[in-house]
């Protein structure tokens, strides 16, 4: 049973594989090219003409012995020796990062070093030659060299992930937080749900695929992801993104909330009582007072009920669009302008279907934050929105 620690470099190893890969599919020139995961070797990438099977190491915490890359090698060295009738286009290629050490291995590789460091090794105090096992010639081994490259200097994952940020910045010209938490996020489940796979094709895609694929801010949303980054780095950057501005426009803002079963209602409560301290004007000075909008998704209607008696309690007055009991909903009501004369501290929707009529009310700039546990349950083109996944309603306090 692996520890803690070593579990946590296992899924590094991953990541790091998983974002050559990614970087692989944006580097592509030409957008019929694939790339194939856990094929010939970790990474194949195809083009027209050619085949490049890629073997990734990350061993950030260790020196580099040519024992540690031997055995890839030698794998490299099987489909060689196997693939007979294609070797021409076939090109290997070991992409490793270590702590240190690189400096042991000296390049181009001769033909006697390849023998002595990577082909021979000791096995149950047996020594192979794995040159000699697979019966390959000098020549032969000198054409494998010649289509074999390794690289033991390989950029470290902060930085190869840094280059994807950038590439996806400029290809979806977006911000730094919707490329890493949006559309990297995106390419991470792409390729995750590609490495499960049973068939070869089914674990290969286009470069044109791979892109359109990724072209979402919310679908593809990975939990895995998620957990890696951990839930307050992910907060942190949410209101990082959306929730830091000192000048606070008089905008009409929706705050559109999804709940899951475990949030109680005083922890609901404490969420809307932050959004109206934190997102409304209503001083007797402020020329153009104003107060957010409410709407609780996903709970009953007793909670929502329990919630407006207890704001009430609170002396948190609100507009709710019924003007007296047995009323109609009325757009017109709940649109009303907060002041010091009527009191209106917050608006609160009581039912997702009034959204579009508030806002067929509404004369001014428009902005709609959905906070939402598996996929939005509101969609409208025409507003501004912000789509922000969750992975807990009380996550919500941590971000605004």
């Amino acid at each position: 049973m692996p520890t803690d620690r070593t579990a946590i470099d296992t899924i590094t190893g991953y990541y790091y594989q998983f974002d050559y890969y990614i970087l692989q599919l944006l580097n592509c020139s030409n957008g019929c090219d694939e790339v194939c995961i856990e094929a010939i070797e970790d990474v194949d990438i195809r083009s027209a003409d050619e085949t490049t099977a890629v073997q990734c190491k990350y061993y950030a915490k260790t020196e580099y012995n040519h024992s540690v890359i031997a055995k890839p090698i030698r794998l490299m060295l099987d489909h060689f020796k196997q693939n007979t009738t294609n070797r021409d286009n076939i090109y290997y290629k070991l992409y490793g990062h270590f702590q240190c050490g690189q400096s042991k291995l000296t390049q181009p590789i001769s033909l006697s070093f390849l023998k002595e460091k990577f082909l021979t090794y000791t096995k149950d105090r047996v020594k192979h030659e794995h040159h000699i096992d697979l019966n390959l010639s000098d020549a032969e081994l000198s054409q494998f060299l010649k289509h074999l490259t390794v690289n033991i200097e390989a950029v470290e994952l902060s930085t190869q992930k840094r280059t994807i940020i950038t590439k996806l910045k400029g290809l979806f010209r977006c911000s730094e937080f919707e490329a890493e938490y949006y559309y990297y996020n995106n390419a991470l489940r792409v390729v995750r749900d590609l490495s499960t796979k049973q068939n070869i094709q089914e674990r290969t895609i286009s470069s044109r695929d791979f892109k359109e694929k990724i072209n979402s801010k919310t679908e593809l949303f990975d939990i895995w992801f998620l957990d890696f980054k951990g839930k307050q780095e992910y907060c942190r950057a949410i209101k990082q993104a959306y929730f830091t501005a000192l000048n606070i426009s008089p905008y009409a803002r929706f705050f559109l909330i999804d709940c899951d079963g475990a949030i109680s209602e005083p922890d609901i409560k404490s969420i809307i009582l932050k959004i109206f301290r934190n997102w409304s004007k209503l001083s007797s000075r402020e020329p153009k007072p104003f107060c957010p909008y409410i709407y609780l998704h996903g709970t009953s209607e007793q909670t929502i009920l329990n919630i407006k008696k207890a704001l009430q309690d609170d002396n948190v007055y609100f507009a709710d669009g019924y003007d007296f009991k047995g009323a109609d909903f009325k757009a017109k009501s709940i649109v009303r302008k907060p002041c010091a004369q009527n009191g209106i501290k917050l608006k609160f929707i009581t039912e997702l279907e009034q959204i579009d009529n508030i806002l067929g009310e509404i004369s001014t700039t428009k902005i709609i934050y959905q906070f939402f546990l598996d996929a939005p349950y509101y969609r409208n083109e025409s507003i501004q929105m912000h789509l922000i996944k969750i992975p807990s309603t009380d996550c919500i306090n941590k971000m605004i």
